[in-house]
Parts: C-alpha cells; structure tokens; sequence
C-alpha cells in the first residue's frame, strides 16, 4: 500500500472487526470504474472479491471499504471522487434502509428510521449510545446534528451530509433541503469544489458536524410514504438486525463504547454498563462468562489499536499515546513493550 492510500484510510479510532453492507463498496467500486480505474486493481488492494460484493447485504470489513475508497483516489488523483460519487448515486440501490427512508411518511420518521437501522449500513459507535443524527432548533434555524465522534478526518463526515443532499435533490428539487453546513475538519484537498459540490455556505474547524436544513421538511410529507411496502422493508431489516445481534458479544458491544472515549484513558465501566442497559455487576459476570475482565478489554483494545495508527504511519508515537488515552508518551512505550517484545518505533520499522 502506498503511503497515500495509508493516508486516506487513517481515520478515527475504529476496530479491524467493525462491518459494513457490501452494497456500499459495490456501488463505490461500479463508480471508480467508470472513471477509468481498473476493476481488479481495486479489488485487489481492498482484498475485497466479486463474491463479497454480490449480496448488497454482506458484511464486509468497514477497512476494506475505506482501503477501496483510498485506492480509488490514488488512481483517479481526485480527493472529491467519494463525495461526487454519493451526490450521484441513490442509497436505495445500495441498503435496505434507502427503500425504507423512501417508504416513510416524512423526513422525521425517516429520521428515525435512519438511527433505527444505520447498523444495517455501518458499525459506527456513537458516544452515550446515543442515536447518530439529531434535530436541532436554535432560534429560527433547524440544524441536522451528526454525532459520529469528530476525528478530523472529512471523508465519512461529507458522505454523510451529501447522502442527505443528493436523495432530496433528487426527491424534491422544489424544496432544496440543504441551508449551510458545518464541518469540525480543516479544508480538505478538494474544498474548492464545496461550492459547486454542495451550493451551501461551508464553516470548516466548526465545534460539530452539522446541517442547517430547511425547515419545511419539519412538516412537509413525503408523497411515497406507503404503509404495506414500508412494513415489507422493515420486517427485512429487522430479520438482518436479528442476525446480525447472533453474532454480537458482550466484549464486542463494550468494545464499540470503548473506541469513542478510548482517548479519555481511564474508562468507567459503569457508564458503559448504564450505556448497555445493564448493572455494573451483570456486565461483570457477563465479561466473566466469555473469559474476560473489562480491564482486558481495554488493554487488548489499546493493543490492537496502537497498531492501527502506527502501521498507517500518518501518527507519531506521541498522538498515538495520546489517542489511546496514556497520560505520558513514555507510558505508552511501555505498555507497548509488554504487548510486542519491541518499542513503537521499532515495531514500525523507523
């Protein structure tokens, strides 16, 4: 992998087993190669095959996809190809949860829906276990609040924004959806083409990622709201969120609190027990039943994500030991000699 596409798939912290829908990557992948990118080159740095990509409901390694997506951008030289590529595509071809977001009766159902099953789009772990969007009044204006925790990084933050953009542009082009944005990132390489790409006013280095949207769609309904399809949809959904929770452990769910806070250094496990409905004591027995302790969880959490950040080689030593929440560089040294046999930078080969 170049050092470029390690780069681009550096993002916030973030677990090598989180998955996403296939159905995604697919349609990333149909698009770079109509920009001219060779299919089986794609394929081949994102480890990803035809077979992955044939069910739009596969899980696949939410890895793989930032590595596509990555590779799609060294080849094509175009930072914007992701946000251009959302604009002009429709998530109904790609999720379940595209057809039930149409079969709603309004933009705040299909709100809900939305937070409902984004699962069935992506693992991403939301800080609080809080739903990921929010509206938000502040005086005359109605702010779509992401609360995916801010990492700096805009790739999956303009996605995300664009997403809503383009169903409405091409929904209700009458009623424009979208007022302003704010974006907690610097400019990204492509901010010159914000203008054209997203027709708002954009503030970058803002304190949230967030949508000023018009208000309009607070009450305005949806012409395709059709109660028979939309039950269809859901009760699809729900068989997959079913399957998807037989997989699921309690490690695992704790892990997904854990890397939103995994910075803050020390964890408090009853915070994460009340984030999971349940008392300290049964999370502990719970933990004790798949062999672990919370305090083995956060260490082998740190471990795996230390290796992460360094082997992408865009983070020093000391952001890393800041990311993963050690008070001292030299700290994390230390830590890291236990997990390894070797010191960071040897590890990383410098």
């Amino acid at each position: 992998m170049t050092g470029r596409i390690a780069i681009l798939t550096q993002g916030d912290c973030r677990m090598s087993d989180q998955t996403m829908a296939a159905g995604f990557a697919a349609a990333f992948l149909d698009y770079a190669v109509a920009e001219g990118v060779p299919r089986d080159s794609l394929l081949a740095a994102s480890r990803l095959t035809e077979d992955d990509l044939a069910d739009q409901d596969t899980r696949i390694p939410v890895a793989s996809y930032r590595t596509l997506i990555a590779a799609g951008i060294e080849a094509t030289g175009d930072t914007s190809l992701l946000l251009r590529h959302v604009l002009e595509t429709r998530l109904e071809m790609m999720s379940i949860v595209g057809q039930i977001v149409h079969a709603s009766t309004s933009f705040p159902h299909s709100l809900d829906q939305l937070n409902r099953y984004a699962r069935l789009m992506a693992d991403v772990p939301i800080p609080g276990g809080r739903d990921r969007f929010e509206l938000v009044r502040d005086a005359d204006a109605v702010w779509l609040v992401d609360h995916r925790p801010c990492d700096g990084s805009w790739m999956a933050t303009e996605a995300s924004f664009a997403r809503f953009i383009s169903e409405f542009r091409r929904s209700a082009p009458e009623h424009p959806f979208e007022r302003a944005l704010e974006v907690t990132y610097a400019p990204p390489p492509h901010a010159n083409r914000y203008p054209e790409l997203f027709r708002v006013p954009v503030t970058f280095r803002a304190a949230r990622n967030a949508l000023r949207i018009n208000p309009v769609w607070l009450d305005e309904a949806f012409d395709g709201g059709k109660h028979y399809v939309f039950g269809i949809f859901t009760r699809h959904a729900d068989a997959l969120l079913d399957e998807l929770a037989t997989h699921d452990t309690v490690r695992s769910a704790v892990e997904t609190r854990m890397l939103a806070d995994l910075h803050e250094g020390t964890l408090s496990m009853d915070r994460i027990a009340r984030d999971l409905g349940m008392s300290r004591q049964t999370l502990y027995r719970r933990l004790k039943d798949e062999g672990v302790t919370f305090a083995q969880v956060h260490d082998d959490l740190r471990r795996r994500m230390a290796m992460d950040y360094l082997s992408a080689g865009k983070v020093s030593v000391g952001e890393t030991a800041y990311l993963l929440g050690f008070s001292e560089a030299s700290a994390f040294v230390r830590a890291f000699r236990r997990w390894t046999g070797a010191s960071p930078t040897a590890w990383r080969g410098d």
